[in-house]
């Protein structure tokens, strides 16, 4: 086993997953003492480095694209100090940096890990229930709905309709964007069958950021709803697919009429259009 214990964190490593513990320094953000302590299995890892420094050196982890549902809402926009899968290394300490190094990466090479990125989750995402308040909202995400709350200083063509209770059914996508300079940052759910161009300061489904210090907690909130929704890198199922998907029995009258039931229920929760619906509705009532 290797092991690194610093102000910043400590990390673990025992073969098969790198374990890692936010330290309790009061310079360790926010966001990762919320985040708490992660376990990444050695088949999300796409590498892993150490950097040198005058006073101390830099861990990095990298994974696989896909593999976590934080970086796939972030984007690389985390800042460094954010970052989970950063360790800052005292020069003492150089020696069990490269030790851990080099463990991992053989590992890697023992578990064959692909080069290519992932189409399913392998790290579970934030913990829910999830709340927080940043911005001009608070985002409440309990793993089925996601409730919106709006503060004094929420635009009034916004507040106006109250709090939104959104059901994880219904979104589409979840948009996470830090701010920058003079543009603000926002949290956006893109509801189905009911898009928005509108500017986050005015659409009722996004929470403004202003670039304080409880902004970064808000892509929890993205990265949890992200985990429970498909991954974007899963394969798309197409009608045709859909209508002749294998059921035990074949083309038993009761496993076709149960085909005709996913279907309608597809349809209904926005993920088949009208047109995928009726494409696939015809080819399984050809097959009764």
């Amino acid at each position: 086993m290797a092991e690194i214990i610093q102000r910043d964190g400590t990390w673990t490593f025992d073969g098969d997953v790198v374990r890692i513990v936010p330290g309790r320094d009061k310079s360790v953000s926010l966001l990762r003492k919320t985040l708490g302590e992660l376990s990444i299995p050695v088949q999300a890892l796409a590498g892993i480095s150490f950097e040198h420094g005058k006073k101390s050196g830099r861990l990095r982890l990298r994974l696989r694209d896909g593999a976590d549902p934080l970086l796939q809402v972030t984007g690389g926009q985390l800042a460094d100090g954010d970052d989970p899968y950063q360790l800052t290394v005292e020069a003492d300490r150089y020696g069990v940096a490269e030790y851990l190094v080099d463990e991992v990466r053989n590992a890697r090479l023992l578990e064959q890990v692909p080069p290519g990125g992932c189409e399913s989750f392998l790290l579970p995402g934030p913990s829910v229930p999830l709340s927080v308040t940043a911005g001009d909202g608070t985002a409440n995400f309990d793993g089925e709905y996601i409730r919106l709350e709006w503060k004094w200083n929420t635009e009034d063509s916004k507040s106006a309709a109250g709090t939104r209770s959104l059901p994880l059914a219904d979104i589409a996508a979840v948009e996470w964007q830090p701010s920058a300079g003079l543009e603000n940052g926002h949290l956006r759910f893109t509801v189905k069958r009911s898009p928005t161009k509108a500017p986050p300061k005015y659409d009722p489904n996004s929470i403004e950021l202003y670039g304080f210090r409880k902004d970064p907690l808000m892509a929890l909130v993205a990265a949890a709803v992200q985990a429970r929704l498909p991954h974007p890198a899963a394969p798309v199922e197409t009608p045709a697919a859909l209508a002749s998907a294998a059921e035990p029995g074949g083309d038993d009258h009761d496993a076709l009429l149960r085909r005709l039931r996913e279907l309608g229920e597809l349809h209904q929760s926005g993920i088949l259009t009208d047109e995928e619906f009726t494409m696939a509705k015809q080819a399984v009532l050809k097959r009764l």
